[in-house]
């Protein structure tokens, strides 16, 4: 019995092995522990942060505030958001959102699973237009054969942690969700930031999110914390101690991508001084793609200003640079 007990452990710890190694098949699920609003920072429309509270992917709303999220829009308004300017809300006042992985001309949704757990699609039924509102309105079928709300030509979101109206929290959330403007472009976006984009669908073109970095990764033989990798920049790459690599999670959400910047993907090709195994590509909750060294997410830190520096080294005791075997540095920068 012992002897059989002891076989079926160590076939576990094999499987645990072997799913490690594999970065967890590259799903991902959001941690809740970074992103909080700052102290005295509003809720309310304009302020940018997440709430509190419940992470991107991890199931979103629940109950009577899931039924809201997923409920028809009924007659769209347009309300002035601070900071950001005119945006569209749907018949309750909850701001309606865009994706900018999604196409217009033809109109697609690339927004599914965990993602539409935390942007839930607006159904296309029972939706009107009042005045004010520039962008015909339409639908496109989903994967799933539902129904969803476009406007001009781009599909409607609303987003999990919006919790009242006015809400703009997933206003620039991962770089590619903006609040709906009147004319169906980007709120808060000189120009509406579409030109070139609303034909991809059609060019069949892969989203900028997704597209390798040409310039690869490297390692940098840095006089304080050794050999340390680099983008092709030469910005210093970091991993977070709140992130994780098995199970895969992503702590560093909303408020956090201000200042760390998910690092792009790269081809093995492009990998110089360091072993290609640990190279890999994960998938963010909002479904963009992300660099990760021995299977942890990389960033690059706002903070560094040229090639070389380190100022996030450290920072808050849970930010570090890696070295060329995918292992953090502990070495203080100073």
């Amino acid at each position: 019995m012992n002897k059989l007990r002891h076989a079926s452990l160590a076939g576990a710890a094999i499987t645990v092995m072997m799913l490690t190694a594999a970065c967890g098949g590259g799903e991902s699920s959001a941690g809740d522990d970074y992103g909080k609003a700052p102290a005295g920072s509003s809720s309310k429309i304009g302020d940018g942060y997440a709430s509190g509270s419940g992470g991107y992917g991890s199931g979103g709303a629940s109950g009577s505030a899931a039924a809201e999220k997923n409920a028809p829009a009924k007659q769209l308004a347009v309300r002035e958001a601070p900071g950001i300017g005119p945006v569209v809300a749907d018949g309750k006042g909850l701001t309606l959102y865009r994706f900018d992985k999604d196409t217009a001309k033809p109109p697609a949704s690339r927004c599914d699973g965990d993602c539409a757990k935390a942007w839930p699609p607006v159904p296309a039924d029972d939706a009107t237009a009042a005045a004010g509102l520039d962008a015909e309105l339409g639908e496109v079928k989903r994967a799933d054969g539902t129904m969803q709300l476009t406007l001009a030509g781009w599909p409607v979101y609303r987003y999990a942690k919006d919790a009242a109206p006015g809400d703009t929290k997933g206003q620039g959330v991962g770089g590619t969700w903006s609040a709906f403007a009147p004319d169906g472009k980007k709120a808060g976006v000189a120009g509406g930031g579409d030109e070139g984009k609303e034909g991809e669908g059609e060019k069949e073109k892969q989203p900028d999110e997704e597209k390798p970095a040409a310039d690869g990764v490297s390692v940098n033989d840095n006089p304080k914390l050794g050999k340390i990798l680099v983008d092709g920049q030469g910005r210093t790459l970091y991993r977070f101690n709140k992130d994780s690599a098995w199970p895969m999670k992503f702590a560093c959400n909303d408020a956090c991508l201000d200042t760390w910047k998910p690092a792009k993907p790269v081809e093995k090709s492009a990998v110089r001084g360091v072993p290609e195994k640990l190279i890999t590509t994960v998938t963010r909750p909002d479904g963009t793609k992300q660099l990760a060294v021995d299977c942890w997410p990389v960033y690059w830190f706002t903070g560094d200003k040229k090639p070389g520096d380190i100022t996030g080294q450290g920072k808050q005791g849970l930010w570090f640079a890696v070295d060329d075997q995918g292992k953090k540095v502990t070495t203080p920068a100073s």
